[in-house]
């Protein structure tokens, strides 16, 4: 069974139900609301009425969130690790194979998505309002997370590498 994401990447949930169980997982719709409502970084959404799902943010496949452009905050955060650091001076926060660069709104969230890479962590301060200002498009996910398609190195506060 192969599923296929609605052009704003959401998914029947009894379809999503089922192909967990045709791979032999046996997950109820009521671990799935468990997972929905208690993952730390709010990653799911269900619809209104709970028969779609989709992932908040992080798509790797196009898709359209129909997010609304936003005002982001002054600054925001993006953890990584040291050894990016000089690509990142050159070419600046690059979304490769995601939709989105995501961005934090506080340096303890950033900390733990730069924890996913390994050791050496920095935390980066982004200029967001420098970049608002200057026509850069935000939108904020369901979960908080701060989307932009780029950020150029211009609008980085780069420590010392």
């Amino acid at each position: 069974m192969r599923l296929v994401l609605d052009p704003n990447g959401w998914i029947e949930t009894q379809k999503l139900l089922d192909a967990f169980h045709k791979k032999g997982f046996a997950l109820s719709f009521e671990n799935l609301e468990y997972v929905v409502a208690n993952n730390d970084k709010k990653r799911f959404a269900f619809n209104e009425d709970k028969t779609k799902i989709r992932a908040s943010q992080g798509h790797s496949v196009k898709i359209d969130l129909a997010l609304q452009a936003s005002a982001p905050p002054q600054i925001l955060f993006h953890g990584t690790i040291q050894q990016n650091l000089a690509s990142i001076q050159e070419k600046g926060l690059l979304k490769g194979k995601r939709n989105h660069v995501h961005l934090s709104k506080d340096e303890e969230t950033a900390q733990k998505v730069g924890a996913r890479h390994g050791k050496n962590i920095v935390i980066l301060k982004v200029k967001t309002a420098e970049m608002h200002e200057k026509g850069f498009a935000f939108f904020l996910s369901e979960n908080g997370v701060w989307l932009s398609d780029h950020v150029p190195s211009e609008f980085i506060d780069l420590p010392n590498h």
